[in-house]
């Protein structure tokens, strides 16, 4: 039965549907948890220790994050893959465009594939700045997130690799929330209206919070 479900393309619709729904809840808690370096350095620290001892005595240190991580790593590939294969099942389905090309659907309709992608890279980029060090600038320092994010965004291409993923990320988020909530029986006529205000506001307060970060270390607020 799960395979057949996943062979449909309405089961692939609504993996995506399921998983978005999952990251956008950890943005949600993200965007909170990332909003409290406007608090100070101790407060931002100590928000960063409880993310890794939460759940103690009864879960070993980190294991609460590492959970949220594999279940937020499979939402990830969930969609990502079923986004792939749905694609390449429209392209089958219709090899040839369409002889008059007058685009109907939103900016964030038409640019959702390279959303995607551009938020995939990012992820990657992301990880490896501020949770491994990898290619983080300025001398990486364990324990202490509060710097690492400051000398991140004290950088020209760390504040442009970031917004513009942000952006990508609002529009992805506002037609993706649509889409979820059609997929999921969520939507009716007495609904969509206020179906795409919550879209809207939804993706405009998640880009604002994120950016925001940039936007206090690069004037100040942040130091």
């Amino acid at each position: 039965m799960a395979r057949t479900l996943w062979d449909s393309t309405v089961g692939k619709k609504t993996v995506m549907a399921v998983s978005g729904v999952i990251m956008l809840l950890y943005l949600v808690a993200h965007v909170i948890g990332n909003l409290k370096i406007f608090f100070g350095a101790a407060e931002f620290n100590h928000y960063a220790h409880w993310l890794r001892t939460a759940g103690e005595p009864f879960m070993h240190y980190e294991w609460t994050l590492w959970l949220v991580r594999i279940v937020l790593l499979a939402a990830v590939a969930a969609h990502a893959t079923s986004a792939y294969q749905l694609s390449r099942r429209d392209l089958r389905a219709r090899p040839s465009g369409y002889v008059h090309k007058k685009p109907r659907a939103s900016y964030a309709t038409r640019t959702m594939r390279w959303g995607g992608v551009i938020l995939g890279l990012f992820i990657v980029w992301h990880v490896l700045d501020l949770t491994t060090g990898t290619v983080h600038s300025g001398g990486f320092q364990p324990g202490h997130p509060y710097q690492n994010v400051v000398d991140t965004f004290s950088t020209w291409y760390g504040n442009v690799v970031y917004i513009v993923a942000m952006l990508a990320l609002g529009l992805h988020v506002r037609h993706g929330f649509w889409s979820a909530a059609q997929t999921l029986g969520v939507g009716s006529r007495t609904r969509d209206r206020a179906l795409r205000v919550v879209a809207d506001v939804l993706a405009a307060a998640l880009t604002a919070g994120f950016i925001a970060v940039p936007v206090g270390v690069m004037t100040g607020v942040v130091s």
